[in-house]
């Protein structure tokens, strides 16, 4: 290819020729005031002086010079910034975990259980459910509440409008209780069980933070408070646990025993208390959920 820019090396010179055209068309597009003449255009886009150097052996012949070259700062470290909403806990509840599934303080329930049911759920919850004990199902799969009485609390959950991996489900006690020989079933923790495992609890909402806790059942609020209630005189009443917003109610599977219309609303209007506290939209819906015809 002849050169019309004389003293251009022809790869440069080439470079030109192929730029150009698309500079024309991108002139065209955007309707910029137009170059009089390809002189003016070469003049606009001409590299400057800077860059240029005279080749000593061919006078009057310039060549490209190397680019300056720039300092490029190393890149940054990882940020080791914690994920939105961590101040250590999860290490923290790893360790605390670690901790209970290897518990050996009640030598009894170490020989009879299968596995320390830890809890199951989100560790930023500002929901936490707490039941009484691992039953025979819980103990052979390591979560609470995956029996019927699960179930049931899932769909309660669900009525809510959370998951179950929103919140935090966790039990009083973390060892299913032993059943005396030749006894099938699940038995009441004892107090003095409850008392020894509590710590663990405990632990885990102080590092959880919940908003509120929901007791089910009232072997629940007996174990958290420490002290004998009657669940006539605490379901639906607003408890205070160490600073958190308790709600007693009544364990799922009393409802699976005592299916009527009337015990499922005593439920859910402690829920719709919940969630009122928590500050969570309640729609007409969930509002007029197992109630009566005509209520």
């Amino acid at each position: 290819m002849n050169s019309d820019r004389p003293g251009l090396p022809q790869a440069l010179d080439e470079a030109l020729d192929a730029v150009l055209p698309i500079l024309n068309d991108m002139k065209k597009s955007l309707r910029v005031t137009p170059v009089a003449s390809r002189a003016a255009l070469d003049q606009l886009f001409s590299l400057p002086d800077s860059f240029i150097k005279k080749d000593p052996t061919s006078p009057g012949a310039p060549v490209v010079a190397a680019a300056p070259s720039v300092a490029v700062p190393p890149p940054a470290p990882a940020s080791k910034t914690p994920p939105a909403g961590d101040d250590g806990r999860l290490v923290k509840l790893a360790e605390l975990k670690t901790k209970i599934l290897s518990c050996t303080r009640c030598p009894h329930l170490v020989t009879s259980r299968t596995q320390v049911v830890y809890g199951v759920g989100n560790p930023f919850s500002e929901l936490l459910f707490v039941g009484e004990a691992p039953g025979e199902e819980e103990d052979l799969r390591g979560e609470p509440f995956v029996g019927k009485a699960g179930q049931l609390l899932t769909r309660i959950i669900g009525a809510m409008e959370y998951t179950r991996e929103e919140i935090f489900i966790a039990n009083v006690l973390k060892c299913r209780p032993d059943m005396p020989a030749g006894e099938a079933g699940n038995r009441k923790p004892k107090p003095a069980e409850m008392a020894t495992c509590l710590p663990w609890l405990r632990d885990q909402i102080d590092l959880i933070k919940p908003k509120v806790i929901v007791a089910l059942g009232l072997t629940a609020v007996e174990g958290l408070l420490g002290e004998p209630r009657t669940m006539r005189d605490v379901r639906g009443q607003w408890l205070d646990y160490h600073g958190v917003p308790l709600m007693p109610t009544y364990h799922p599977a009393y409802l699976l025993r005592n299916q009527t219309m009337a015990e499922k609303r005593k439920v859910w209007e402690d829920m719709l208390l919940v969630l009122e506290k928590l500050g969570r939209p309640i729609s007409t819906k969930q509002r007029g959920y197992f109630l009566e015809k005509g209520q």
